[in-house]
């Protein structure tokens, strides 16, 4: 927990020491809920759908975690697969009663029967999956409200810039205005425009949701910025979403130290895992190529340490990492031990490690690293360990697409840059 948030309350997530707050009261239990159904019908499986290389609840469960103010955060849902996804990324797993599982559930009934489960919870944040955009910092603010100002609920807005008219019907036949006169249309610095729900969270009391309400009581909203203001309903919003995400969205900055070291299983990410010895099995074009040497160089330029490493031999001009200026470690066993031993030599912790694998052998690195990355064509058990997946198959730029983001990662820490303020 850093000094901001220390100023908050002392006792941070997982804290089982007495908790308490500046003015020496005890510190209510907090707590973090991710509601994530498997029968998404508008997008199937839109819950852990890959968005510019992360499940889609991991973008808020990544900041829910790394906030530091939570005593535990948690996903309530009804599938296996988000259970995994879940777990990767920090969350406790709940799981739902059918009767909380049906398309006609309201998430409100679903909050009630999850704490039906923990009565010790006196702060509940219902965090919506689809708001990729969410950082810590919103969070901070958020509990600050309940913290120092006393509300008991507090839910996310954006404001809009809209004009909005009647509906026509069977009885309104002609439309009229809503909200400004069509004959002094005000300009947009002129007018301040409305707040209007982002659906990014819902926070209330626990004592609030008992007499029946999530919005009522000693009530405020949080104004998040357009920018921050990402809600993903159908498709079509996917393409938009990626690109708005991957400049605004909350990519781990505040969690992961600088990156010294990267490690890469050459077998199945710098050469495909169809390679069969057939000449036509592992072509690499020339753009694959090149995109996996600028993304080394881009980081060797920032005095990160590459290797790569195989648990089979490569000889002299056999040795594929050669062509992106690296050697291969060889017969490498056992992953995990290398990797401790490489880490010690430079001083480095876990945080400060980049890994790209593919293959079972790779899971306890990808869980433990700082940033882990695999290719698309990587098994399902092995994705779910990862906190960013390629949209490259391995040997075909997967390594070149996984530096790049390391690159977009640490120029957000060393610029600052898309964390809210």
């Amino acid at each position: 927990m850093d000094a901001a948030h220390e100023d908050l309350c002392h006792g941070g997530s997982g804290d089982n020491a007495t908790r308490s707050c500046k003015n020496g009261a005890a510190r209510p239990h907090l707590t973090a809920l991710v509601l994530a159904r498997g029968g998404s019908k508008g997008i199937p499986g839109k819950n852990i759908k890959v968005l510019a290389g992360v499940p889609l609840i991991g973008w808020v469960l990544r900041a829910a975690v790394d906030s530091g103010l939570f005593d535990s955060v948690w996903v309530s849902t009804d599938d296996e697969r988000i259970m995994k996804v879940a777990e990767r990324f920090g969350a406790k797993v709940h799981h739902r009663s059918p009767e909380v599982s049906k398309d006609t559930t309201s998430s409100f009934d679903t909050i009630v029967e999850f704490l039906q489960h923990h009565p010790e919870i006196d702060i509940i944040g219902n965090i919506q999956g689809t708001s990729p955009c969410l950082h810590p910092k919103h969070l901070k603010d958020v509990i600050r409200m309940f913290l120092e100002e006393g509300y008991e609920s507090v839910f996310s807005v954006v404001r809009r810039h809209q004009f909005r008219w009647e509906e026509l019907s069977d009885k309104v036949k002609v439309t009229k205005p809503l909200n400004f006169n069509p004959a002094k249309r005000p300009r947009r610095q002129d007018w301040p425009g409305e707040l209007c729900e982002n659906g990014s969270f819902y926070f209330a009391t626990t004592d609030l949701i008992k007499r029946g309400f999530i919005q009522d009581g000693k009530l405020s909203y949080y104004e998040m910025e357009p920018e921050y203001s990402v809600d993903i309903d159908v498709d079509i919003d996917w393409p938009i979403a990626e690109q708005r995400v991957l400049k605004y969205g909350y990519l781990g900055e505040h969690a992961v130290k600088n990156v010294k070291l990267l490690v890469c299983n050459v077998d199945g990410c710098l050469i495909s895992s169809k390679f069969s010895g057939s000449e036509n099995d592992n072509e690499k074009t020339n753009d694959d190529e090149k995109r996996d040497a600028s993304g080394i160089s881009l980081l060797k330029g920032k005095g990160i340490k590459v290797m790569f490493i195989s648990d089979r031999k490569f000889t002299g001009e056999e040795d594929p990492a050669a062509k992106v200026d690296c050697q291969t470690e060889v017969i490498v066993s056992d992953k995990h031990h290398f990797v401790l031993k490489k880490m010690k030599a430079l001083g480095a912790s876990w945080n400060e490690v980049a890994y790209i694998g593919c293959v079972l052998s790779d899971v306890e690195c990808l869980k433990k690293a700082g940033v882990s990355g695999v290719p698309s064509d990587s098994c399902p058990d092995v994705k779910v360990a990862s906190t960013f997946i390629c949209k490259s198959d391995g040997g075909h730029g997967a390594i070149g697409e996984f530096a790049e983001r390391i690159c977009l990662l640490l120029n957000r820490i060393t610029s600052g840059t898309a964390v809210p303020h």
